[in-house]
């Protein structure tokens, strides 16, 4: 099964992240309701409840360690 991550809606369009490249599809093909940080089933084109709850909790997750400020930024100059 090839899975993809709904990473952002822009108008019409939504953009995805397939095996870690980006993919357009019209926003009308994917499921009514469908929100960006969802995992969609490519094959089905339905959204897997199941594996976007667990990306979540490890973007959750992610988040805490940041706020806790254990780990230490890279060496040298760095600009998000």
């Amino acid at each position: 099964m090839t899975r993809a991550t709904l990473d952002r809606i822009e108008g019409d369009i939504a953009v995805l992240v397939v095996e870690g490249r980006q993919e357009t599809r019209p926003l009308s093909a994917l499921p009514e309701g469908v929100r960006e940080g969802d995992v969609l089933d490519l094959e089905t084109l339905s959204v897997d409840r199941e594996a976007t709850e667990a990306l979540r909790a490890e973007v959750r997750e992610a988040r805490e360690r940041a706020k806790r400020g254990k780990k230490k930024p890279p060496p040298g100059d760095f600009d998000l």
